[in-house]
C-alpha cells in the first residue's frame, strides 16, 4: 500500500526541508501551499484544494502563521479521523493567542511567569500597583516577539496601558524575569526534547527572538527544563513544537508554545537534523495510527453480542460422528443460524459456546 504524507505551509525552507526527509520514509511527500486550501461546510463538506477534494494523505504535518490558525484547525478537525496529523485541531488557535496558552499552560500545572489579563485600562492600572519592575505587557495575538513590551516604571506601563486601551482587546501584564536578554527554544518531538538552544538577544533589545534580530547557540537543557518542555507541549496536544522558556531562580517558565517552529536557526546552532528526527517521528506514528484505524474497523465488524432476554436450555446425550459433535435440530431452530453466517466458537475443557457474528451492515438492516 502506497503511503503518502503532506506538510501543509507557507512554502518556508523548513517545510521544504521537512518534505525532503519525509521522502525517506514514505512512498510520496507532498509540499501543500496552505493559500490553496479551502474547507467546505455543509451538505457535501470537505477539504479542497487548488478547487479540488484533497486527495487522501496517510499523515500531514500543517504550519502556518496566526493568519491560517483558524483554516489550519478546520482541516486538522475536518480529517483527523483518518488522517495522522500530529498537532490537535484546537493547538493551531490556541498556540496563536497568549491568553489562550497561558489558561492551557495554568490548567495543566505548567510552571510560567506570574501573568494578569486585564480587559481595560482601570483594571490593568489597578494590577499594575501591586506589581514588581520592570514588567512586561503583551497583546494576545503576536509572533517573532511583535506585540511584546518593557515598562520599568508605574508611568510608562500606564501610557502603554492606555495605547493599548485603543484596540478594545485583552492584553496581559507579566513578571519580569530577568535572565541577560536571553531565553530557551526547545525542539519537542513526541516524548522527546531533541534539539535546544539558548537565544541571545541584540544588545539594546530584550527580545532574544531570532526573527528580531537575536542569535541561537546549542545548550544542554536541565532535566527539569526537559519535562517543563513535555508538559508544556501535553498541555496544548502538539506532539512537535518548539517551546519557548525563561530560566529563572525558581527553575524554568515557559513564555510560549510554537506549533508553527522554524528549524533554520535551531539546526545551525544545534548540528542536530531535526527535520530527520520529525520525519521519522511522523512516519512511525503514522504506522500506529493506522493500527488504531484497522483495529476500530475490526470491533465495528465484529461487535460484542447482546445477552439474550430468554436462553432456553436442552439436557442431552452428547452426539459424536468419529471425531465430531453434532448439535441436535432444537439448537438450529432455536438459535436461527444458517449455512451464510460466521459464527465464534469459544471453547474450554468441558465448555462450548457458539456466538453468531454481525457485521455493520448487516445488523442495521435487521433492526
Amino acid at each position: 500500500m502506497i503511503m503518502r504524507a503532506g506538510v501543509i505551509s507557507m512554502g518556508s525552507i523548513s517545510s521544504k526541508w521537512t518534505a525532503d526527509a519525509l521522502k525517506k520514509y514514505f512512498d510520496e511527500a507532498d509540499l501543500l501551499d496552505i493559500k490553496e486550501f479551502e474547507v467546505n461546510l455543509g451538505k457535501e463538506g470537505g477539504v479542497l484544494y487548488a478547487g479540488k477534494p484533497l486527495k487522501h494523505y496517510d499523515c500531514l504535518y500543517m504550519k502556518g502563521s496566526g493568519r491560517y490558525a483558524n483554516l489550519l484547525r478546520s482541516i486538522a478537525s475536518m480529517l483527523n479521523d483518518k488522517t495522522f496529523i500530529p498537532i490537535r485541531p484546537s493547538a493551531f488557535t490556541t498556540c496563536h493567542d497568549k491568553l489562550l496558552t497561558h489558561i492551557a499552560l495554568q490548567k495543566a500545572k505548567v510552571p510560567q511567569p506570574q501573568t494578569y489579563i486585564a480587559s481595560t485600562s482601570v483594571a490593568a492600572k489597578k494590577i499594575i500597583k501591586k506589581m514588581t519592575y520592570p514588567i512586561v505587557l503583551k497583546l494576545p495575538t503576536g509572533t517573532h516577539g511583535k506585540g511584546v513590551m518593557l515598562a520599568d516604571s508605574y508611568e510608562s506601563a500606564s501610557s502603554m496601558i492606555d495605547a493599548l486601551a485603543v484596540l478594545k482587546q485583552p492584553f496581559l501584564l507579566q513578571e519580569y524575569i530577568e535572565t541577560d536578554s536571553t531565553d530557551t527554544r526547545a525542539f519537542v518531538v513526541g516524548d522527546e526534547v531533541v534539539a535546544s538552544m539558548k537565544r541571545i538577544a541584540v544588545t539594546g533589545e530584550k527580545r532574544a527572538n531570532i526573527h528580531a534580530g537575536g542569535r541561537g547557540e546549542a545548550t544542554e537543557l536541565s532535566a527539569q527544563a526537559k519535562k517543563t518542555a513535555l508538559m508544556a507541549a501535553r498541555a496544548l496536544g502538539a506532539e512537535i513544537c518548539g517551546v519557548d522558556m525563561l530560566e529563572s531562580i525558581r527553575g524554568p517558565k515557559v513564555i510560549e508554545v510554537n506549533v508553527s517552529p522554524g528549524l533554520q536557526g535551531i539546526t545551525k546552532a544545534t548540528g542536530v537534523n531535526v527535520a530527520e528526527k520529525l520525519a521519522k517521528h511522523l512516519f512511525e506514528r503514522t504506522k500506529e495510527f493506522q493500527r488504531e484505524i484497522e483495529s476500530k474497523s475490526h470491533k465495528e465488524v465484529i461487535p460484542q453480542i447482546a445477552p439474550h432476554k430468554e436462553m432456553k436450555e436442552i439436557i442431552i446425550k452428547a452426539d459424536f460422528r468419529g471425531a465430531k459433535m453434532l448439535l441436535p435440530e432444537i439448537v438450529t431452530t432455536e438459535t436461527k443460524l444458517t449455512e451464510d453466517d460466521d459464527i465464534i466458537i469459544k471453547m474450554a475443557k468441558g465448555k462450548i459456546e457458539i456466538d453468531r457474528i454481525v457485521s455493520k451492515d448487516k445488523k442495521e438492516k435487521e433492526e
